[in-house]
């Protein structure tokens, strides 16, 4: 994907947030086609509006990642926060299932989701320019030669 009309068309950061707002909405659309029978660390999430409409929180921040891969930089952090907001949330109800609902598994989970927002994190702040070729293929010569 790097290269070609998709690398020239969204760049990037692009290509980050069409990779994960396809993500996110997957793994919505999962939750939706089949609910976790066992509701473990969500339990606090169905307490407040059910597992199904947090899953379609993931498929709409997912989408508007998804949209914002094809606008011009700068203008596209609205979809890093979109993509930011679900992992957060979740993190949020496993770390309260570990502490409050004595769920330990719950801190492991937590922390996988914390993993995914930080990379959004990264991803947000990486440049769009490229590192400039190095001098040996500026000249045409392979860089083993």
């Amino acid at each position: 994907m790097p290269g070609g009309w998709w690398g020239a068309r969204l760049g990037r950061r692009g290509q980050i947030l069409l990779i994960a707002g396809v993500g996110e909405m997957s793994w919505g659309a999962g939750f939706l086609a089949e609910p976790a029978p066992n509701l473990g660390g969500l339990a606090i999430l169905a307490r407040h509006g059910g597992v199904d409409r947090w899953a379609w929180v993931w498929v709409a921040c997912g989408l508007a990642a998804v949209v914002a891969a094809f606008v011009r930089i700068g203008r596209d952090w609205p979809g890093f926060a979109a993509a930011l907001a679900p992992p957060l949330v979740w993190a949020f109800a496993y770390m309260a299932a570990a502490l409050v609902d004595d769920y330990t598994r719950g801190a492991w989970v937590a922390v996988w989701y914390l993993n995914w927002a930080f990379f959004i994190m990264w991803a947000s702040a990486v440049p769009e320019h490229s590192v400039p070729p190095s001098p040996r293929a500026r000249r045409g010569r392979e860089p083993w030669a």
